[in-house]
């Protein structure tokens, strides 16, 4: 059987293909092949370099509702000045066990993280949300905000970090018109917000959740700082805790990880993932206390978008 080479990407095809392709729905159909069984989720790996030259995370994934399985490696690598991370995918046919596709996965990272954290407002957000804040002003920041800001009819939209005021080309106003104000304190554009979407590279605590209407959502991104928290382990144990994947998430979430040994909460007290929200399975959020949603970046999210990618390259 002759096998055709497969397609390849750099970074400059993803930025070009990324209009074409609805991340968000593809992530959502893979969230519900997760839930019925059509789709098999491996724990990622972290592989260190000899001699402390660096790292490298494995993400597995097996979507076989799509008739595909893959990887994603994402290495890091010390320099001089800042660190070297790159992230590639290679996608694989699941009936002739060819590759059918491999793609620079910087920008579709950036892209299914925001899309994931997306799908969680969309499910655990109040419908009559209004005040949305987004920390972090950096291109994990402006994806959460792109991929947010028609879920809902938001009036008042607050983005923040340290430089907000003083960084060019951060948008002033959404699609609708609503004005987008800027903050340099974290507590103080979180207050009184109805969804707060921490997008940081912070291994601490970036709000104090304490301070945080009591029906507010809060969502989490990882990055490669060791057991990386956006929020206070403490505090898992007075809010209401979703994750994207609950058989991965714990033992991969700073916050989570820390929690546990600290003996302040457990992940039985999960009340959701993503699949089970989707299937109709999970607790709802209580509204009367603050939720939490942590997504750690799944391997599957990165076979999802790739299979995106691929179809977007068929069209």
């Amino acid at each position: 059987m002759k096998i055709q080479a497969p397609m390849v990407f750099d970074d400059g095809s993803i930025e070009e293909m990324l209009g074409k392709i609805d991340m968000r729905s593809a992530l959502e159909r893979m969230f519900r092949a997760l839930a019925d069984g059509s789709a098999t989720q491996p724990a990622q790996t972290l592989s260190l370099f000899p001699d402390n030259a660096g790292d490298f995370i494995t993400y597995l994934g097996v979507l076989a509702s799509e008739k595909v399985f893959g990887a994603k490696l994402s290495p890091y690598i010390p320099g001089d000045g800042a660190a070297l991370v790159t992230a590639w995918t290679l996608l694989m046919s699941m009936e002739t066990g060819a590759p059918l596709l491999l793609c620079d996965s910087k920008r579709l990272t950036t892209e299914r993280t925001a899309a994931t954290s997306a799908l969680a407002v969309d499910l655990l957000a109040r419908e009559d949300a209004t005040i949305l804040t987004v920390v972090g002003t950096g291109a994990v920041g402006l994806a959460h905000l792109r991929h947010v800001e028609s879920l809902r009819s938001w009036r008042e939209v607050r983005l923040c970090s340290p430089s907000a005021r003083s960084k060019v080309g951060l948008p002033d106003t959404l699609a609708n018109g609503t004005s987008v104000v800027t903050f340099t304190d974290a507590d103080e554009a979180a207050l009184g917000a109805d969804v707060v979407m921490l997008c940081t590279s912070s291994g601490s605590p970036v709000i104090d959740v304490a301070r945080l209407q009591g029906d507010a959502l809060v969502t989490s991104v990882s990055t490669n700082v060791a057991n990386a928290h956006e929020v206070d382990p403490a505090a898992l144990s007075g809010l209401d805790v979703y994750c994207d994947y609950r058989a991965t998430t714990p033992a991969s979430a700073g916050e989570m990880k820390l929690a546990s040994a600290a003996g302040t909460w457990t992940s039985d007290r999960l009340l959701g993932d993503l699949p089970e929200l989707l299937s109709g399975r999970a607790t709802l959020p209580s509204r009367t206390r603050p939720a939490f949603f942590r997504s750690i970046g799944l391997g599957l999210e990165d076979i999802a978008a790739a299979v995106a990618v691929l179809a977007a390259a068929r069209a």
